[in-house]
């Protein structure tokens, strides 16, 4: 009993741990395809298009962004998890943090491998986050959330909420670009193959040790470790 128990503790762990590392280099991923400057995720250049209007950081309008994005759950019934609570406040402090670090990139020789590392980065970090299964992020949830309320299709849903978000973005200031086109073309392939790379068992599937002193040979159902439901599945894209 103890050894299980310190297994599952043990598991827990590891989770926390992808779960916050997964949404710190989520936010350090962000700023980097701002100090890019080729373009951002599609969230991204609503950030920047309402940081350029209210000159507020473009770190803490992704926090108030995600809030009321979060609000938006209560009439469809979203539960949110420690995840989807994390995702508001870790991301935009990241984003922030890494901005103040890292300063402007003068030419294409610079701003193009660093807006490539923030794209495979934010792929990493996705893979991370979602294979902790602490819960999808409140925009992950708003998608998924209007997929169940309206019936329509995760893909038209999907599409409809990102081209709005563009769309308002981009007249608001945000910056569209080559790293717009290669973050959209990337990320699901770069996504999936983290989640694959991140995932972790189940507890019980984990080499529990069984009476007879021999390790478990139960394996965990096929393709149910990356996501651990439908909203983890389809979370993969931007936050």
């Amino acid at each position: 009993m103890a050894r299980t128990t310190g297994r599952s503790t043990t598991h827990l762990t590891r989770r926390l741990v992808q779960l916050y590392v997964g949404l710190t280099l989520y936010g350090a991923s962000s700023a980097l395809l701002v100090r890019a400057e080729l373009g951002l995720e599609p969230w991204g250049v609503l950030h920047q298009g309402l940081a350029e209007l209210t000159g507020i950081s473009i770190g803490v309008v992704s926090i108030i962004v995600g809030a009321v994005v979060l609000l938006l759950w209560i009439p469809m019934r979203q539960r949110p998890g420690l995840g989807t609570v994390s995702n508001v406040f870790v991301v935009g402090l990241a984003m922030d943090g890494t901005l103040a670090v890292v300063g402007d990139l003068d030419g294409l020789g610079l701003r193009v491998p660093v807006m490539v590392l923030g794209i495979v980065l934010n792929g990493v970090a996705t893979g991370l986050y979602i294979a902790a299964r602490f819960g999808p992020g409140p925009r992950d949830g708003l998608m998924t959330g209007l997929h169940r309320v309206t019936g329509r299709s995760i893909r038209l849903v999907r599409t409809a909420i990102e081209v709005a978000v563009v769309v308002t973005g981009f007249l608001l200031g945000g910056s569209l670009g080559a790293g717009t086109v290669l973050y959209a073309l990337a990320i699901g392939p770069l996504a999936q193959l983290f989640l694959r790379m991140f995932a972790l068992p189940e507890p019980a599937a984990a080499g529990v040790t069984v009476a007879s002193g021999e390790p478990s040979t139960t394996a965990p159902p096929g393709g149910s470790g990356p996501v651990a439901g439908p909203a983890s599945g389809q979370a993969i894209l931007p936050q």
